[in-house]
C-alpha cells in the first residue's frame, strides 16, 4: 500500500489543481469569484435565514459541497456558433465539401444542432453563471442591512466590508456590522378622533404589541396596525382599513429613546368634489338575504320563490330546492349582530365546505332605512346536481410491479335537499407481480374489483345533541360509507366488506378531528389452499424439515417435495406427536410456528372498532417549509362485538373463542403517534424529520392482531434500506414472506436540496423496526423485551433523486442497510453498503 501513496497523492494534487483552475475559467481578470459571505454582527458570526435573504449576491449553489451547476456552465463553449463558423472556414474547401455531402442549408443548420451549439446552450441553461463580487451589489446590500437594523431599533448602525483573497480569482466577502445602542420606547400616547373607536381600543389595549420600555421594532408597529384593524372590523367598524392607523414617531438626538403616538383620524368621505371628515360608525346587520343564484342586481325582483326562516330571507329564481335550515346552518352572518370580518370568512369556508355551491359572493350594502344598518347579500351558485368522472391509471408499488387500474364515480349533490352528497364509485385493477404464485405463467396475475357508496351530511347526524361540544363553527360533517372489494389471484384471494359511520370537524385553525363511531371490516379468504404457493419462504423451510422427519409418502409428490395438502398434514402430525419430534426440540418449535402463522393468515377476520384521530399542523400553504405536524390516534375493537356475541350466543370456535357470523371477532387496543418537523435552511434547502410509534395490544377474544391492522417495516415511506415487509420483527431476519408485528418504532431524517431546474436531491437516514409485544409470539428474536431490544433498531441510509412536476413529485431513493440487526453483532454495521446491494424504492411525493 505504501508504494501507491505517492501516486495517490500526486493524482489528488493534480485533480485539485485542475478543479481549482477550471472553476474560475469564466471569471475575467481583475474579478473574483464569490466563494463565501461572512456576516459579523458586533464581532459575532451570524448566519440566519433573514440575513441570508438580505444578501444580493450569494456564492454559486453547491450539491453536497460541490458547485455542480457552475461546473456544468463552465463546460459550455462561450460562443459555439462562432467556433463552428471559424472551424468551417479554417480550410478553404471544407464548407464546399460539406455542402456536397449534405446541402448548403443543412451545413448552416448543423451549426445550430444539439451536437454543435445546442449542447453548450443546454449546459448554460442548466448550469449557473459564476457569481463575481460586484461592488454595486455590495453597496446595495449595505443599504439593505442598514434598513433592516434600523427597523430593529438600531438607528446608528455602521457597516464595513472587506474582500479576502482565498485563491486564484476567488474571494470571501465579509460584512462587519456594528449595531450601536438600541432605541427604546419611552412613552406611548394616542389620538383617536372617533369616541366609539377610542372606547373599543381601550377594551383591547392590553393586547397591544407596543409597550413602554420595549426595543423599537418596525414589525411590532405593523402587527399592531393589523391587530387594531382586525379588532375594529370584527366589532362593527365596517369602513375601517389598515391605512387609517398611523404612528407619529418622535426621536431624540442625545438619548436612545423615542416617543410614539397612535393617530386614528376620522375618515374622509367624498361628497361631490370635496372630501368631508366623517366619524366612523359601528354597524350591525339589519337584514340577511340569501340568493341561490347569482343574478345581476336589476333582476332581483324576478325571483319566483322566497321564504323567511329564522330572520333569513331566501330567494330562488325557480322552486327552492334546498331546505332553509341546510342553508342557514352554514351561515354565520346573523341579523342583529355587529358586522364582523370573522363571520364573513367563516361563512365562506362553511358554504365551500358543503361542496354543493361554488365559492360564495358576499356583499354588504348600507341600509337606506337605518343609518347604522348593513344589509348582507349572499349569492350562491349551485354546482351541477349530477357529475360523473371516469379515470384510468398505470400503477406501481412495492408489491405490484405493473398495474392498470380504472374507476368510475358518480356524484349526486343535495340528495335530500339538505346539501347532502351521495358518491358511488366502482373500480377495477389488473396487475403483474413477481411476489405471488403464478403457476400458469400469466403476465397479469393480479385482479381486483370493488364498489363503494358514501353519503355525507353537512352536520352531526346523531340521536343526541352535540352542539355544545362540536359547534357549527367547527364545520362538522357526518359520513356513512360501505364498500365491497373482491381480489382474485392475489395470494389467498379475498373478499373484503367495509362499513363506516364517522364524524369530521375542525376544532380550530389547522386542526382536524375525526371520530369513527363504527368501523366494520369483514375479510374472507377465498383460496386458503394456495397458502404455501404464496408464502414460499415458509414452505421451503417446512419442506427442508420434512426431508428429515416426514414418514408419510402420501404427503409428497414424485420428487419427494411436500404437496400443499401434505404440508398441512405434516404440521398436524408434528404438533400431535405423530413424528419423532418432541416439543422441546428446536425443529418442533419451528414447524409449530409455521403452522400457527398459517392459521393466523388464513383465518377470516371480523373487526368492529371505534377510533379517534387528531391532526394538527402549523404549515401555512404548500410552499411553507418551516413547520411541524402532529397526528395521534386511539382505536379500540371488539367491545361492541363482545356484547352482541353474548346476546346471540353462537357456538365457540375450535380455539374456544367467541364468534359472530361464524368468525372469531378481533379484540384489541391500538394507539399511534406521529411527529413531523421541517426546517427551512434557505435557498430551497430543507431538513425534515419524522418520528412514529404505534402499538396494538390484543386482549379478550384475541391472541393476535388482524393482518390488516398490524405494522410492517421497510418500503418507500419507511426504512428505505429494506423493501416493504422485509424488515423484522426484531432480529429474526425477516424469514417470512410478509413480516408484520403489533409494535413499531420509526425515525427518519432527510436533507433536501435543489440541484437544478425541477430536479432535487436528498440524503436520508431511516431508523426503526417492528416487534411482537403481548401477543401470541414468545420467541425473543421476535419480541420486544425492554430497553435491550432497542439494539434491534435497524438503520438504513442513502440518497434520493426527486423530480418536481408541480402537481406531484416523482421520487427514486437508493437505500442501503447501514445497521442490520438480523446479523451477528460484529457484522451488523456497514456490511451491506455496496452498490450491488442497493435497494431501490420508487414513490410519489415526499415520504413525510
Amino acid at each position: 500500500m505504501k508504494k501507491y501513496l505517492p501516486k495517490i497523492a500526486l493524482l489528488f494534487l493534480t485533480v485539485s489543481i485542475f478543479f481549482s483552475c477550471s472553476i474560475v475559467r469564466n471569471v475575467s481578470d481583475g474579478n473574483q469569484l464569490l466563494t463565501k459571505n461572512e456576516i459579523l454582527v458586533n464581532e459575532e458570526v451570524v448566519n440566519t435565514e433573514i440575513t441570508d435573504g438580505i444578501l444580493l449576491q450569494k456564492p454559486n449553489s453547491k450539491f453536497f459541497g460541490f458547485p455542480l451547476r457552475l461546473s456544468l456552465y463552465n463546460l459550455a463553449k462561450k460562443n459555439p456558433d462562432s467556433s463552428y463558423s471559424n472551424w468551417l472556414n479554417r480550410k478553404p474547401n471544407r464548407k464546399e465539401n460539406l455542402a456536397k455531402l449534405l446541402s448548403a442549408k443543412q451545413v448552416d443548420r448543423l451549426g445550430k444542432s444539439f451536437f454543435v451549439s445546442g449542447f453548450s446552450n443546454f449546459l448554460k441553461k442548466t448550469g449557473e453563471k459564476p457569481v463575481v463580487i460586484d461592488p454595486k451589489k455590495t453597496n446595495k446590500t449595505i443599504e439593505r442591512f442598514k434598513i433592516y437594523y434600523s427597523n430593529q431599533g438600531y438607528f446608528n448602525s455602521k457597516i464595513e466590508t472587506s474582500i479576502d483573497s482565498v485563491g486564484n480569482k476567488k474571494g470571501k466577502l465579509t460584512y462587519k456590522i456594528t449595531t450601536g445602542e438600541a432605541t427604546y420606547l419611552d412613552s406611548i400616547s394616542r389620538y383617536i378622533e372617533t369616541p366609539e373607536l377610542d372606547e373599543l381600543f381601550t377594551q383591547t389595549g392590553k393586547q397591544s404589541k407596543i409597550k413602554k420600555g420595549n426595543r423599537f421594532k418596525q414589525l411590532d408597529f405593523e402587527e399592531e396596525r393589523n391587530r387594531i384593524t382586525k379588532e375594529f372590523r370584527n366589532n362593527g367598524v365596517y369602513h375601517f382599513q389598515v391605512n387609517h392607523v398611523k404612528y407619529d414617531i418622535i426621536t431624540f438626538d442625545t438619548i436612545n429613546k423615542i416617543n410614539a403616538e397612535l393617530i386614528i383620524e376620522d375618515r374622509d368621505v367624498k361628497k361631490g368634489d370635496s372630501l368631508i371628515k366623517t366619524p366612523f360608525k359601528i354597524y350591525y346587520i339589519s337584514d340577511v338575504n340569501i340568493y341561490t343564484v347569482n343574478p345581476s342586481k336589476k333582476d332581483l325582483d324576478k325571483f319566483r320563490d322566497s321564504v323567511t326562516y329564522k330572520n333569513y330571507n331566501i330567494y330562488s329564481d325557480g322552486k327552492l330546492n334546498y331546505k332553509p335550515k341546510a342553508l342557514t346552518n352554514a351561515i354565520f352572518i346573523e341579523k342583529g349582530n355587529l358586522f364582523s370580518d370573522n363571520d364573513r370568512t367563516l361563512t365562506s369556508r362553511s358554504i365551500s365546505n358543503l361542496k354543493t355551491f361554488n365559492f360564495p359572493n358576499i356583499e354588504y350594502i348600507e341600509d337606506p332605512n337605518d343609518e347604522n344598518g348593513l344589509i348582507a347579500n349572499i349569492y350562491l351558485i349551485p354546482r351541477k346536481k349530477y357529475s360523473w368522472s371516469p379515470s384510468i391509471d398505470v400503477t406501481y408499488s412495492n408489491i405490484i410491479n405493473f398495474g392498470i387500474s380504472g374507476s368510475m364515480s358518480a356524484t349526486w349533490r343535495n340528495l335530500f335537499k339538505g346539501a347532502e352528497i351521495l358518491e358511488l364509485s366502482t373500480r377495477g385493477q389488473i396487475g403483474s407481480s413477481k411476489d405471488f404464485a403464478n403457476p400458469n405463467d400469466r403476465f397479469f396475475n393480479i385482479s381486483e374489483i370493488g364498489a363503494d357508496a358514501k353519503i355525507t351530511f353537512p352536520r352531526i347526524f346523531f340521536p343526541l345533541s352535540t352542539k355544545k361540544i362540536i359547534k357549527k363553527e367547527m364545520l362538522p360533517t357526518t359520513q356513512m360509507s360501505v364498500g365491497l372489494t373482491r381480489q382474485r389471484n392475489i395470494g389467498l384471494d379475498k373478499s373484503n366488506f367495509n362499513g363506516v359511520l364517522g364524524y369530521n370537524w375542525l376544532p380550530k385553525e389547522n386542526v382536524s378531528a375525526r371520530f369513527d363511531l363504527l368501523n366494520i371490516q369483514y375479510v374472507q379468504n377465498l383460496n386458503v389452499g394456495n397458502y404455501f404457493n404464496v408464502y414460499t419462504s415458509s414452505y421451503d423451510r417446512l419442506n427442508d424439515l420434512a426431508q428429515l422427519y416426514n414418514t408419510n409418502i402420501n404427503y409428497v409428490d414424485t420428487n419427494g417435495n411436500l404437496t400443499s395438502p401434505g404440508a398441512v398434514a405434516f404440521i398436524e402430525d408434528v404438533v400431535t406427536g405423530g413424528t419423532s419430534l418432541a416439543p422441546s426440540d428446536n425443529d418442533y418449535q419451528s414447524i409449530r410456528s409455521i403452522g400457527e402463522r398459517r392459521k393466523r393468515l388464513i383465518e377470516n377476520n371480523l373487526i368492529i372498532s371505534s377510533s379517534f384521530t387528531y391532526n394538527m399542523t402549523t404549515q401555512k400553504g404548500f410552499v411553507d417549509n418551516n413547520f411541524y405536524s402532529i397526528k395521534g390516534k386511539i382505536e379500540t375493537a371488539g367491545n361492541l362485538a363482545s356484547l352482541i356475541a353474548k346476546e346471540v350466543n353462537e357456538p365457540l370456535s375450535e380455539n374456544s373463542k367467541e364468534t359472530l357470523l361464524g368468525v372469531e371477532y378481533a379484540q384489541y387496543f391500538k394507539t399511534e403517534f406521529e411527529y413531523i418537523k421541517h426546517w427551512s435552511l434557505g435557498r430551497q434547502k430543507v431538513f425534515a424529520i419524522r418520528n412514529f410509534a404505534g402499538i396494538a395490544i390484543p386482549y379478550g377474544n384475541a391472541n393476535s392482531i388482524p393482518f390488516s391492522r398490524s405494522y410492517f417495516a421497510g418500503g418507500s415511506n419507511d426504512n428505505r434500506g429494506w423493501q416493504a415487509y422485509t424488515l423484522g420483527p426484531g432480529k429474526s431476519g425477516a424469514i417470512n414472506d410478509f413480516n408484520e408485528a403489533n409494535f413499531k418504532i420509526a425515525f427518519s431524517g432527510e436533507y433536501r436540496t435543489r440541484l437544478f431546474g425541477n430536479l432535487h436531491g436528498a440524503l436520508f437516514v431511516d431508523m426503526g423496526n417492528i416487534w411482537n409485544f403481548s401477543d401470541h409470539v414468545d420467541d425473543e428474536d421476535y419480541t420486544f423485551n425492554g430497553l435491550k431490544s432497542l439494539m434491534d433498531i435497524a438503520v438504513g441510509s442513502g440518497f434520493g433523486i426527486r423530480y418536481d412536476f408541480n402537481y406531484f413529485v416523482f421520487r427514486l431513493d437508493f437505500g442501503y442497510k447501514t445497521y442490520n440487526p438480523a446479523k451477528e453483532q460484529k457484522e451488523r454495521w456497514l456490511r451491506d453498503i455496496n452498490f450491488s446491494r442497493t435497494v431501490l424504492n420508487f414513490g410519489i411525493n415526499y415520504p413525510f
